[in-house]
């Protein structure tokens, strides 16, 4: 009797298992890249809770003696130049680290992938151009946005324990970027825009420079005109009060009689105008100031305005990655065997 055996077809992965296998591949190839961002933000979120639990105190303690006197007397100024000069540093770090990781890590891996074949390979490995740029933005993704909202929060928790030691205010360029979701949106901009460069260029030095451009542009489009993102509150001062400057100013100016707007004089002096001005403002019948402002009750208006941008011109470049993917793969014979189940 003469034993015949079945060769048993192994089962087809199922998709969930291809898809986390793939997230698994893409850590373990960029282990480097991994721990290198840790480190970073780590020592990120090391330098501002240093600011916040050792530097913040003394320094609003050092300032609030100094405004007790009316600025005469001898003060801490070394505790509040310490705070002064780490928070600027973490205002920096927060604000552009995220950026630049992002940055790398989506002009970097994809353009290195297509650069050098690896893309290709795993194409051929029952892994989809699709599934693959998804890995390539998923994991990234999870792990900068992880990161960056972690310094976020703790840049906040930074500057609102030092607002009373004489602290950046909240509609300061590095404050604002820094102090909420603005810089999650924009990382993973830099993310997507970093995946359509590569697949674009190929080549990973040029695409992290376009990159890099591209996502600075973004960044100074959504901070320079962020005034304009909602509808300003006009504020207006008598001429002994002087121009009002609190909050983020659109424009400012001067009222006659008939409460017409008038720009404000090139004699204007920003510590007494209207004695600077004396002459002008009897000729142009001035009789106060206007400021056109964004006050702080809009702070959340503004950030969650920029943050929409950010994230709708994300999903726009990311399907425009994919798009392109899509479009460079058909008929090339990069098709992948997935098994049927």
């Amino acid at each position: 009797m003469t034993a015949l055996t079945t060769a048993k077809t192994p089962a087809a992965p199922r998709p969930a298992a291809l898809r986390f296998g793939t997230a698994r591949a893409v850590l373990r190839l960029h282990r480097a890249a991994l721990y290198a961002w840790t480190a970073l933000v780590t020592a990120a979120a090391a330098l501002t809770l240093w600011a916040y639990a050792a530097l913040a105190g003394p320094a609003v303690a050092a300032y609030r003696r100094l405004q007790a006197c009316d600025y005469t007397c001898a003060f801490d100024e070394s505790a509040y130049l310490a705070f002064k000069d780490v928070s600027r540093y973490a205002h920096y770090t927060v604000t552009f680290l995220p950026l630049l990781v992002a940055a790398w890590a989506g002009a970097v891996l994809t353009a290195r992938d297509m650069e050098n074949g690896t893309a290709q390979l795993a194409w051929t490995q029952s892994v989809s151009p699709a599934r693959w740029l998804a890995a390539k933005l998923a994991v990234p993704a999870l792990l900068v946005t992880a990161g960056s909202t972690l310094l976020v929060l703790l840049h906040h928790l930074m500057w609102d324990a030092g607002r009373g030691g004489n602290g950046l205010p909240w509609h300061d360029l590095m404050v604002f970027q820094a102090n909420g979701p603005t810089t999650v949106a924009l990382a993973l901009f830099a993310l997507a825009a970093g995946a359509l460069t590569g697949l674009l260029l190929r080549r990973s030095l040029a695409s992290l420079a376009v990159t890099t451009a591209a996502t600075g542009a973004l960044w100074w489009a959504l901070n320079g005109y962020r005034g304009w993102f909602w509808p300003p509150v006009t504020r207006t001062t008598s001429l002994e009060q002087g121009p009002w400057y609190g909050g983020l100013a659109t424009g400012r100016g001067v009222l006659d009689s008939a409460g017409a707007r008038l720009p404000l004089p090139r004699c204007t002096s920003a510590w007494d105008p209207a004695r600077a001005c004396a002459g002008t403002f009897e000729r142009l019948h001035v009789t106060g100031y206007y400021s056109d402002v964004q006050p702080a009750s809009h702070y959340w208006l503004l950030q969650l305005t920029a943050t929409g941008a950010a994230l709708a011109l994300t999903g726009l470049t990311a399907l425009a990655a994919f798009r392109l993917l899509k479009r460079r793969t058909e008929g090339t014979g990069a098709v992948t065997t997935e098994a049927a189940g």
